[in-house]
């Protein structure tokens, strides 16, 4: 069986990397046991650099460190190329993209702080869902 397929929100990238409590640090630590499968796309890879090294000063993290994350990030995730958009659903859109990698990924996840930004996605047969919820989901909490 297909592992379940996810997109992390950079919300939940962040917070898992700026505190070591929590279900987004637990989740991060959870990448490779091989229960689900993290998708991206160069969007949404460079969104992360993006917000990453902007926040740099609140992580613990030198900017070396942030890109070597993100590669190893690359180096795990399934790497999509996205060639539609199914836009404009959300309100946001930067949403707007993490949907569109989650509908050409198959995700059934979308993995984020704020849940209700990412309402509609059901049409899609995504849920929006937070970390400690998708990790109760997968029987880790």
């Amino acid at each position: 069986m297909r592992p379940i397929q996810i997109v992390l929100d950079t919300n939940v990238l962040y917070t898992g990397l700026r505190s070591r409590r929590g279900a987004s640090f637990k989740l991060l630590k959870h990448l490779e046991t091989g229960q689900f499968e993290l998708n991206l796309s160069v969007s949404l890879v460079l969104e992360y650099e993006e917000v990453l090294i902007r926040k740099e000063p609140t992580l613990n993290f030198t900017p070396e460190e942030i890109g070597k994350l993100l590669d190893y990030l690359c180096r795990i995730a399934n790497l999509h190329e996205v060639h539609f958009l199914w836009r404009p659903i959300l309100n946001d859109p930067k949403d707007d993209m993490i949907l569109d990698l989650a509908v050409r990924a198959k995700c059934q996840y979308i993995v984020t702080f704020n849940t209700r930004d990412f309402s509609g996605v059901n049409q899609f047969g995504i849920k929006a869902i937070s970390a400690k919820e998708f990790l109760k989901s997968i029987e880790v909490i």
